[in-house]
């Protein structure tokens, strides 16, 4: 029998992107934390650089909503995992919301999480150049919600002038409340990169703009109605015993959170999932600083699940390896830092010793590009990186791949069987002179290529892998 706990929680989307919705989002959670809540940030999608926003104001990190990634059943599972310790959730969109896998279908979309998870939507309209034109814009977004889901209206960059009359406009055309108004405020934005927002630590004072925003959007904000639509939601599954429990300690690094700076192994070693006893724990490396930051918090807590302890280093400011048996290398912005990274002579050569004695390495995307042979600045200058991997990174004009991928094993390899796949994901617009041919990457418009390499132990290439959804492929990377 199943044991269920109330959550009170909502999901902020937006008509587009580039509505405002990070910065009301994180604005949103300065209020409730500054109320006395507890709450649980989530996003929508397989993004990396939104939750740092998260995990900026809320000092936790936060978890990833993907039905692509996870399946419905996954999604319910994060949902609750998240939830430990929290008195309210809230969740940040992808895109519009009504955009999903595909233009022809909601699947994946905000609003299909909505209707997974049974969560209310607070629907953010970018009121920017508009008056008259808002009501009809939300007016449409309300009507073709078929599940009800949309519970509140907040309304973005609105002129005072005109916010009262809009709000009276659309409450009597939708039924729908209009709980929160927010002026244009000067000097207020997130920048954007190729890859989507830049990066929490490269915003001088990013909690001050947050705190400008929540002050304002709170003198404007029915916290009473937010509160009665955030209850609405109704009871989720409790214990859903998917990876390990959270373990939070304070840490002020922008890069290792409270929860990935952990060196020593949890309680649950020994559980059934476990495959190493106590005496033979599996230390991996794991590479986390301004360069390598793009994680999944689900596969890090996988990796805890199964047994490894993670010790967290920097190949831009450390000297030399941890004293570990493996290594992962996560995606982010090596381009950035490609001087800092070459010049670490010492880290470069104490990696590739590991890669060439055996060592089971992983690495993908930004990681698999340090781990060639060089790697370009923005400015097309090439820097000697590590020389694992064939090939020489570079930047492109446009968009390389993008979107998500099955990715199956041409052959047998260490990690995967033959045609055996793992879901991941692709977004970027560096590429290499040898992106490898030990897998085939499969979009969902049937569209393919092969990638990744294998070097002894080391598996490196551009997707990013979700380890859940293949959990052989990551035990097969533990006991090597």
């Amino acid at each position: 029998m199943k044991d269920f706990k109330t959550f009170p929680r909502f999901l902020m989307c937006a008509t587009s992107s580039g509505s405002g919705k990070t910065l009301i989002t994180c604005a949103m959670l300065r209020i409730l934390i500054r109320r006395g809540f507890l709450p649980a940030a989530y996003k929508c999608g397989p993004d990396y650089i939104d939750p740092m926003f998260h995990s900026k104001v809320l000092g936790i990190p936060s978890r990833n909503l993907d039905v692509f990634l996870m399946g419905s059943d996954g999604v319910k599972k994060a949902l609750s995992r998240g939830s430990n310790d929290r008195n309210i959730g809230v969740m940040e969109g992808v895109m519009g919301f009504y955009d999903g896998m595909s233009a022809t279908s909601d699947e994946g979309s905000s609003y299909d999480i909505c209707r997974i998870t049974k969560t209310p939507a607070i629907l953010v309209v970018n009121c920017k150049g508009m008056s008259r034109s808002i009501v009809p814009l939300v007016k449409g977004f309300c009507d073709y919600d078929k599940a009800g889901t949309i519970g509140g209206i907040i309304l973005n960059n609105i002129s005072p002038m005109v916010a009262e009359s809009i709000k009276i406009e659309i409450e009597k055309e939708t039924k729908v409340p209009v709980i929160g108004m927010l002026p244009k405020l000067k000097d207020v934005s997130l920048e954007s990169r190729h890859l989507g927002l830049i990066m929490p630590s490269e915003i001088p004072d990013i909690l001050s703009t947050i705190d400008i925003v929540a002050d304002k959007l709170e003198e404007n904000l029915d916290f009473d109605k937010l509160m009665s639509i955030a209850e609405s939601a109704p009871s989720i599954d409790e214990n859903q015993a998917f990876f390990a429990e959270d373990n939070i300690i304070n840490n002020d690094n922008d890069y290792v959170t409270e929860d990935t700076d952990i060196r020593v192994v949890e309680d649950r070693i020994g559980e059934k999932h476990t495959i190493h006893d106590v005496q033979d724990i599996v230390k991996i490396g794991v590479a986390m600083d301004e360069a390598f930051c793009f994680y999944y918090k689900d596969n890090l807590d996988l990796l805890k699940e199964l047994g490894a302890e993670l010790v967290f280093f920097s190949p831009i400011h450390d000297t030399k390896l941890p004293d570990v048996s493996r290594l992962i290398f996560g995606g982010g912005y090596p381009e950035l830092y490609v001087k800092e990274l070459s010049e670490n002579k010492f880290m470069r050569e104490s990696i590739l010793s590991a890669g060439k004695s055996g060592m089971p390495i992983l690495a993908e995307c930004g990681g698999f590009l340090y781990l060639q042979e060089s790697l370009e600045d923005p400015e097309g200058k090439a820097y000697e990186m590590v020389g694992l991997f064939n090939g020489k990174g570079c930047k492109k004009d446009k968009l390389q791949h993008f979107g998500y991928v099955t990715m199956s094993a041409e052959s047998d390899n260490p990690y995967l069987k033959q045609g055996e796949e793992i879901k991941a994901h692709e977004f970027h617009y560096y590429d290499t002179s040898c992106n490898g041919d030990v897998c085939t990457l499969k979009k969902l418009s049937g569209a393919n290529w092969t990638g990744y390499q294998l070097i002894n132990n080391s598996f490196g290439g551009f997707a990013h892998l979700y380890y859940p959804s293949n959990v052989d492929f990551i035990r097969c990377f533990l006991e090597k």
